[in-house]
């Protein structure tokens, strides 16, 4: 096993995680099989607990576990699927090794950050390191490791240590260390500066790190001079120096890699260039015609994102990436207009008008809106008056978890004239209480007691615009992350009134996606798709939202079907591409149409 450890010096933010994420792109170009690693110093257990605000939004993995935003990148870039250990925390450490104190494991010892909570960093990565990630049998041949936050930084110091007896442990030629830095430039002076990077290299080295390749972030290519200073001061080849400056998109990072040759120092670092091993120069065509169309794109599509944390755009990062990947796809160039929730409710109006008339004309000038998940009531209002605003203005629109809620509250509320309709978490005395509290759920704890990871959900209603997207199929697997779910004894008076549930869990008595048939494009999913779409696999809904709000809906529905339904005879029956049974050539049309195939399975994504 061969391991690539990234660090980060002079501020944070610097893109470690792209950097990380690029560089495994790269190495698997290059025809290797490549697993990845976050180390956040945090004492938290994981994300799950953490404020949009103060970290970013919370990835979730088909395992359920809540992890940082960074294995989302790792997971877009590498199209793998990690697990819950892939994310290491300082308080998953603790946790193993006090409770193996407790269990008596250490024979007496006094436990201590060295041996013991070093030993623990380095086992935990030599475990996780040889797990498959990409469908395969057999351990990955390279591990890359991200080791958050900023050289130096006190939280991260037992991390740094385990990683300097780590380098140690596999031994030269398995070890590679690049170090992200900052070559800024004062404006008064007007040229790079090196200095910050020569500390920061000078504070691994005094950790017991030392630096492979340089990765310097600056806002234009280095000039060749600071290439020879930076070489001169930080004992790093010329040629293992590589300059990550500003691009127009993030696709073109691992571009840059290759053009500079970055994967050739570092696979001679781990002596992986004359192993026999690497069969081929990183073919990344598929990659250069990706960030080639993406700067090509003219043609604007407008989607209003209403929500609560709209302050920190990576609150909602992997939405974000989502409505990226299908915009590209259906060739729009993505135009996101944040409107604060709390902006568009009647109290703005007088306390702040200028904000709520902006948040209002921004609202009603985009082409499609979406309301993403969240929790707590502040701004729920707002989302009911979006939600509102698009059904009864025929606008494309997609709610995400809290989203769907909302869009079933405003239903009850509007069409029902359920004056009382809410959900039991805003309000726990409703008469109406469409969404309530799941029985599995815990009151008392909120780490990692919500419904989480990869569940099934099953299609009920054929040849709707959901399953019609995911090209017909009868169930879809995605990724859970809620407390709260639509109140199913009120289930048969909402599709009275025309709010169709066409999709739902193996029980039926969970609701998971939402449709209004009359409407242009009106759907909302308990799930979060948005964890699961890739640059090139974009979220079958957030492609139909786009679609949607660029005219391009019923090709892209004619599309999908298609591409997912290609047929081929077999002794006088049909088959679905190996997904489906097969069905009498006599009910072929039928099927293709109605998407429904008897005793079907559906296309598990």
């Amino acid at each position: 096993m061969k391991y690539v450890l990234v660090t980060g010096g002079v501020v944070s933010g610097l893109g470690k995680g792209v950097t990380a994420s690029s560089i495994g792109v790269v190495l698997k170009a290059c025809g290797l099989r490549v697993t990845t690693i976050k180390i956040d110093p945090y004492l938290n257990t994981d994300a799950g607990t953490m404020s949009p605000f103060e970290h970013g939004e919370v990835f979730v993995l088909d395992d359920g576990g809540e992890v940082d935003l960074d294995l989302g990148n790792y997971e877009r870039f590498l199209d793998i699927k990690l697990t819950r250990d892939n994310n290491i925390t300082t308080g998953k450490i603790y946790q193993a090794v006090i409770n193996k104190e407790r269990r008596g494991d250490y024979l007496g010892k006094t436990v201590q950050v060295v041996p013991h909570i070093t030993d623990e960093i380095q086992d935990w990565i030599e475990r996780v390191a040889m797990n498959p990630v990409d469908g395969k049998e057999g351990p990955p041949d390279v591990c890359v490791i991200e080791l958050g936050g900023t050289i130096g930084d006190i939280e991260s110091m037992p991390f740094v240590e385990a990683l300097g007896q780590f380098s140690y442990r596999v031994g030269p030629g398995n070890f590679c260390l690049v170090h992200v830095s900052l070559v800024p430039v004062l404006n008064v002076v007007g040229e790079q500066k090196t200095k910050p990077t020569q500390h920061s290299v000078r504070g691994l080295r005094r950790l017991g790190l030392a630096p492979d390749v340089l990765a310097c972030r600056s806002t234009e290519p280095l000039e060749e001079h600071v290439e020879v200073k930076l070489s001169q001061f930080c004992h790093v080849p010329i040629s293992n120096i590589v300059n990550l400056h500003d691009v127009t998109n993030i696709w073109h990072i691992p571009l840059l890699l290759r053009d500079q040759k970055a994967h050739e120092a570092i696979l001679k670092v781990l002596e992986l260039q004359y192993a026999g091993k690497v069969p081929r120069e990183p073919k990344l065509a598929e990659w250069t015609e990706r960030a080639t169309k993406f700067d090509k794109l003219k043609t604007p599509v407008n989607i209003a994102m209403v929500g609560k944390y709209t302050g920190l755009s990576d609150s909602y990062l992997s939405v974000l990436k989502a409505l990226l990947h299908a915009s590209v796809a259906m060739e729009r160039k993505l135009v996101v207009d944040w409107v604060p929730s709390c902006d568009l409710e009647d109290s703005s109006a007088r306390e702040n008008p200028e904000a709520h008339k902006k948040a209002w004309k921004l609202l009603k000038g985009a082409d499609g809106i979406l309301v993403p998940g969240g929790f707590g009531d502040r701004g729920v209002q707002g989302k009911i008056l979006a939600a509102k605003y698009a059904r009864e203005n025929n606008v494309p629109y997609l709610g995400i978890c809290l989203g769907m809620q909302i869009a079933v509250i405003e239903f009850a509320r509007s069409v029902m004239k359920l004056c009382g309709a809410n959900s039991t978490e805003f309000d726990p005395a409703a008469t109406s209480p469409c969404v309530i509290f799941m029985p599995e759920g815990s009151k008392t704890h909120m780490g990692a007691t919500m419904r989480l990871g990869s569940r099934r959900t099953y299609f009920h209603v054929h040849g709707c615009k959901s399953a019609r997207l995911y090209g017909n199929a009868t169930s879809v697997d995605e990724r859970h992350r809620h407390r709260y779910e639509v109140n199913p004894d009120m289930v048969p008076d909402f599709e009275r009134a025309g709010l169709q549930f066409v999709g739902k869990d193996e029980s039926r008595r969970r609701m998971e996606i939402i449709e209004l048939p009359s409407h242009k494009f009106f759907i909302g999913a308990q799930f979060h798709p948005e964890f699961k779409s890739r640059p090139g696999k974009p979220s079958p809904l957030f492609l139909g939202l786009i679609a949607a709000a660029s005219g391009q809906l019923e090709p892209l529905l004619q599309r999908s079907c298609s591409n997912l339904t290609k047929t081929h005879m077999n002794n006088g029956k049909v088959q679905i591409r190996k997904l489906y049974p097969t069905v009498p050539v006599k009910s072929q049309l039928n099927s293709l149409v109605n998407g429904y195939y008897p005793n079907g399975t559906g296309i598990h994504t």
